[in-house]
C-alpha cells in the first residue's frame, strides 16, 4: 500500500503533503497513529485496512476528521468514515445485473465459510431481488458434489441458469470444474487475485472486476517501479491517497468534499461516495477465455 501510495513521485513526510503513520496490528496502535496525525495536523486520514482499527481510529479522531478507510467493510461506515475498499456489494451489483440483463434469472450462490461468504451472500440476495431475478437460497459448500446436489434441489431437479462463485480459495477450481458446462458461473472481484486466464475450470465465466482500461497502466507503473504486479489493493490505496491529494489542493478534505455529486475517478474505475460512507463503484465484468479476458461488460458508477 506505501509502494502504491508513492507511485509516481509522490512523498510521505512528515512536514509534507501527504505523511505516513504505521497503525501496527491492534486497535490500539491504530488509534495512537491516528492520534499523531491530526496532531501533526492532518485534515483527513486514508487507511486503516482493518475494520477493528478503523472503529478505533474513528473513536479516536471524532467526526470532524474525515476518516477515509481502504477496508471493503461496510459495516464501519458513518460519522465520518467513508468506505473506499472494493466491497462483496460492489461485485454483486455488476455481475448479478450484468447477468440479469442477458437473461439469465435464476441463479444459485455457493459460498465457502465465514464473514466474506456470508456478506457475499447477502449481497446477491438483495442484488437479486432489487433486480427481478430467482436467487436461491445461499449454499455454504466447499464440496463439488454436495454442491450440485443441492443446486439441483433447491431448483427443482436441475441446475439455475447461473451460479455465483464469488469465494477465490482453493475450493474454487473444484467447485467451477464441476459446474461448467451446465450453467453460467459467475465470480466476484476476489477472483483477480487468483489470475483466472490460468485456470482452465473458470474458461467461460463472468467475474466482477476493476476496469482493465483504468487499471492497465497503473498496473505497468507500479511493476516499473517495484518489480511486481500490483493488486487490487494497490489501486485501493493509490486511489485513496490520490483523492485524499486532490481535495487538499482544492480546500475539500471534508465530508461534503468526499460527496461531491460529480464522484472520483480512480485506476479502479469511477467512484462516488454518499452521505452515509457507503462508495458506489463501477466494477466491469469480464469474460475468461483460453489464456485470455475479455471485458464484456464496462464500468460504470
Amino acid at each position: 500500500m506505501r509502494n502504491a501510495a508513492t507511485l509516481g513521485g509522490n512523498t510521505l513526510t512528515d512536514s509534507g503533503e501527504m505523511a505516513f503513520f504505521d497503525t501496527g496490528d491492534s486497535p490500539e496502535t491504530a488509534a495512537a497513529a491516528a492520534r499523531l496525525a491530526v496532531g501533526g495536523g492532518a485534515q483527513m486520514i486514508v487507511g486503516p485496512l482493518f475494520g477493528s482499527q478503523v472503529r478505533a481510529v474513528s473513536e479516536a479522531v471524532g467526526t470532524s476528521i474525515p476518516v477515509l478507510t481502504l477496508s471493503n467493510d461496510v459495516t464501519v461506515a458513518g460519522n465520518g468514515v467513508f468506505v473506499l475498499g472494493v466491497t462483496p456489494e460492489q461485485s454483486a451489483q455488476a455481475v448479478l445485473t450484468f447477468a440479469a440483463r442477458r437473461g439469465m434469472d435464476s441463479v444459485g450462490v455457493v459460498v465457502a465459510p465465514g464473514e466474506f461468504g456470508q456478506r457475499s451472500a447477502e449481497a446477491a440476495l438483495r442484488v437479486g431481488l432489487a433486480g427481478g431475478q430467482t436467487v436461491l437460497q445461499p449454499i455454504t459448500e466447499t464440496d463439488p458434489a454436495r454442491m450440485l446436489a443441492a443446486l439441483t434441489a433447491a431448483n427443482g431437479g436441475a441446475l439455475p441458469k447461473a451460479v455465483y462463485l464469488p469465494g477465490a480459495g482453493p475450493e474454487l477450481e473444484g467447485l467451477a470444474a464441476a459446474l461448467r458446462g451446465k450453467t453460467q458461473i459467475l465470480g466476484s472481484s476476489q477472483w483477480s487475485s487468483r489470475d483466472p486466464a490460468t485456470l482452465p475450470a473458470l474458461r467461460g465465466a463472468w467475474y466482477a472486476a476493476p476496469d482493465p482500461v483504468a487499471f492497465e497502466p497503473f498496473a505497468v507503473a507500479y511493476q516499473d517501479a517495484h518489480g511486481e504486479s500490483p493488486g487490487i489493493l494497490a489501486g485501493v490505496a493509490f486511489d485513496g491517497v490520490e483523492t485524499a491529494r486532490l481535495l487538499g489542493r482544492i480546500q475539500e478534505q471534508t465530508r461534503s468534499g468526499l460527496t461531491r455529486e460529480r464522484g472520483f475517478s480512480g485506476v479502479l474505475g469511477p467512484f462516488k461516495f454518499d452521505s452515509s460512507g457507503i462508495c458506489s463503484r463501477g466494477l466491469a465484468v469480464l469474460s475468461v477465455d483460453a489464456g485470455a479476458i475479455t471485458m464484456i461488460g464496462a464500468a460504470s458508477s
